[in-house]
Formats: structure tokens, sequence, C-alpha cells
């Protein structure tokens, strides 16, 4: 059974990347496909646990995809699909606004 999405676009939008962790996740991805222990050590304080949940979660909201190689130990990259990357400009325009707020909003030396 698939999940409703809700009647608001906005809300849609929250409900699928708004959460900390998952908008640093696509923070890192948009520079490129990573693995998880390159977006572990990117992200930083985020736990193992939750990283794998939030990855799970995007994936399954096509905004991500998963591959996984058959080597020994396993290696498992992440890559943003295209709906993925379509997410850019607001990442760009909330960076944009990110520095105007610290600009406006930080006390000069």
């Amino acid at each position: 059974m698939e999940k409703q999405l809700p009647a608001c676009p906005v809300e849609t939008t929250l409900t699928l990347i708004g959460d900390k962790w998952k908008v640093l996740i696509l923070r890192d991805l948009l520079s490129g496909t990573k693995r998880f222990g390159e977006l572990k050590r990117s992200i930083g304080s985020v736990s193992q646990k939750v990283l794998t949940a939030q990855l799970r979660a995007m994936e399954a909201s096509g905004l991500v995809s998963r591959k996984v190689y058959p080597e020994v130990p396993p290696r498992v990259e992440y890559t943003l699909t295209e709906t993925g990357y379509s997410l850019r400009p607001i990442l760009d325009a909330m960076w944009d606004w990110g520095e105007q707020y610290k600009a406006q909003n930080t006390p000069s030396a």
C-alpha cells in the first residue's frame, strides 16, 4: 500500500525532505555518488541507525538510488536520482538564504 501524499505541494516537499538529515544527505550527494562511510563522516553527528533509516526512506521515495557491489566486504554506493537532482534549486535557495541571514545577524568584530 502506497503512502498518500498531502494535498498541499509545500507539505509534500516537507514530507520528502523536511528533515535535517535528509537535507544534509541531499547536499552531499549533489556533488556525486558517495559511500555510506563518506556520508556518515561528512554529516558528522548522525548515528548509523538514523542515516540508514533516512537513506532507506529517500530510496523508497525515489530521491536516492542504492547500488550494492558483490564484493567482500560489500560496497554500497548512494546516488541521487533525476528526481533527487531536481531538488538542487531548492537547496541552492536555502544556501543563499542562509548566507544572507548569517551576514545580517552576525555581529561585526
